[in-house]
């Protein structure tokens, strides 16, 4: 299996969860839960894949707080022995959450700027101004400097990210196969392209769990990513 895929279960509730995990079965061996499934059984889901199917798992809840909660809610949360977690960027953030992680395995990734978003939202939310890019990959660099684990980044910074002093794992979401709608992504880029950039890990929802035949798709996306198309 190749975990450089994760697969987005961004579903109603863990039973949905688990029923498209039981379908992809050993093709798929790493998963994102999200906040969208929290209060549909998402920690539980989690637990019942780690422990009881051996897969790997991303619970992507983007925590953002005071130091103090935050540390307290990341200890929390690595003692079900989960594999990544992501907190805001922000430094004072990350610095918590690695407080509230010591001890265990729990990678916590720093998220950039939403791969959702573009200048015109980053204007709207009276975000600094400067080019979306650059600004990305300062969030990554100022991360990095305050002990994440790894980023979450679009594809289209990854391979900046990657050129970067101390650079760590590089997560992307906003992949899509080759043909597919973007959905709420504005900054896509294909799977073979994202990891081609610098990215450790892929993540991708839609594609796979709206397909007609969900392990069929993963194993689309799998194959493009062992054998990436030449360039011409």
């Amino acid at each position: 299996m190749d975990d450089r895929l994760i697969v987005a279960l961004d579903l109603p509730d863990a039973l949905a969860g688990l029923q498209l995990a039981q379908q992809l079965g050993d093709t798929v061996s790493f998963y994102k839960i999200g906040l969208g499934m929290l209060t549909g059984g998402g920690l539980a889901l989690a637990n019942e894949l780690k422990q009881d199917h051996g897969k790997r798992i991303f619970l992507d809840m983007k925590l953002y707080d005071i130091g103090a909660t935050v540390e307290a809610a990341v200890r929390g949360l690595a003692q079900f022995d989960l594999d990544f977690l992501t907190v805001h960027g922000d430094p004072h953030v990350v610095r918590a959450a690695k407080e509230g992680a010591a001890g265990s395995d729990l990678k916590i990734l720093a998220v950039t700027i939403l791969t959702s978003l573009d200048r015109a939202d980053l204007d709207a939310g009276l975000m600094r101004a400067g080019d979306l890019h650059d600004l990305t990959v300062e969030r990554a660099a100022r991360a990095f400097d305050a002990g994440a684990d790894g980023v979450i980044a679009s594809p289209r910074e990854a391979q900046a990210i990657r050129a970067l002093p101390g650079s760590r794992l590089i997560v992307t979401p906003g992949v899509r196969p080759a043909g597919a709608a973007p959905g709420d992504q504005k900054r896509v880029e294909t799977p073979a392209a994202a990891l081609a950039a610098g990215a450790d890990h892929i993540v991708v929802g839609r594609p796979v769990w709206q397909s007609p035949d969900p392990r069929a798709a993963a194993r689309a996306i799998l194959a493009e990513i062992a054998h990436p198309p030449r360039e011409s």
